[in-house]
């Protein structure tokens, strides 16, 4: 990997955002505005990578699953609307782009755009670690508008924590790098695509991202699933790995 994949990975995730919001200020009715945004990204996200990176694999939420990527070197995992119902939502700021490279066993670099909100987070510029010291005299979740894991609900009163409905994952994780919010836990299932980027920037960040266990985060994975996820700052990890091993085993 170069300096230049950060850099990449960063400008593919801005300028496929501008192409969104021209796209969100046609207006028209919002599933079609969803699935027009979802291919406009797609398609401009898998042209630049196939252009600007020939050698690698990308593994696109809205494309075929390519079976090379398991035996890839370099593996670019996008998410080209993350939120895409929040998309559809006149006035919502909740959305992102994702774009992450794999490497080799981990990630490498990573971007989330958030277009609505005139923000980009990077591993080109690393966000500024959260300051450290004390846990927050309350702790705030973030969690799904629609589908709050029911456990998370549980951790809310075992430990007295505010929870915090966002949108997309991408902007869930921005949430907690921006320091708006302490903590994302969530256990309903998602894909590598959902998680990629944010967690890339949020490494760079120096925040902990791990499973609900504990344990290590993997992708390019034969099955894409992923069950769950916890980002927070490191100082506040070990209460909520705590919090969500009590309430898992009642």
């Amino acid at each position: 990997m170069t300096g230049d994949d950060h850099a990449l990975a960063r400008d593919l995730a801005v300028q496929a955002g501008r192409r969104l919001l021209d796209l969100r200020a046609q207006g028209g009715e919002a599933d079609v505005l969803r699935k027009a945004g979802d291919r406009l990204a797609h398609d401009f996200l898998t042209a630049e990578l196939a252009a600007r990176r020939p050698g690698d694999v990308v593994l696109s939420e809205e494309g075929a699953d390519n079976p090379a990527r398991l035996d890839a070197e370099r593996v670019w995992i996008v998410d080209p609307l993350d939120g895409t119902r929040e998309f559809g939502e006149p006035g919502r700021t909740d959305w992102a782009v994702h774009v992450a490279l794999w490497e080799k066993g981990d990630l490498v670099a990573g971007a989330v755009a958030l277009p609505a909100q005139d923000q980009v987070l990077s591993t080109a510029e690393p966000p500024p670690p959260r300051p450290g010291g004390e846990a927050p005299a309350r702790i705030r979740i973030v969690v799904s508008r629609n589908r709050p894991p029911a456990f998370v609900r549980n951790i809310s009163g075992l430990i007295d924590a505010e929870l915090v409905p966002l949108g997309s994952a991408g902007a869930k994780v921005a949430a907690v790098i921006n320091g708006e919010v302490d903590a994302y836990v969530h256990g309903g299932g998602f894909y590598e695509w959902d998680t990629a980027a944010p967690v890339a920037v949020a490494r760079a960040a120096g925040l902990h991202a791990s499973r609900i266990d504990g344990s290590a985060l993997a992708y390019n994975q034969p099955d894409l699933l992923m069950p769950d996820i916890l980002v927070c700052p490191p100082a506040l990890a070990g209460t909520l790995l705590r919090a969500i091993r009590e309430v898992k085993e009642v």
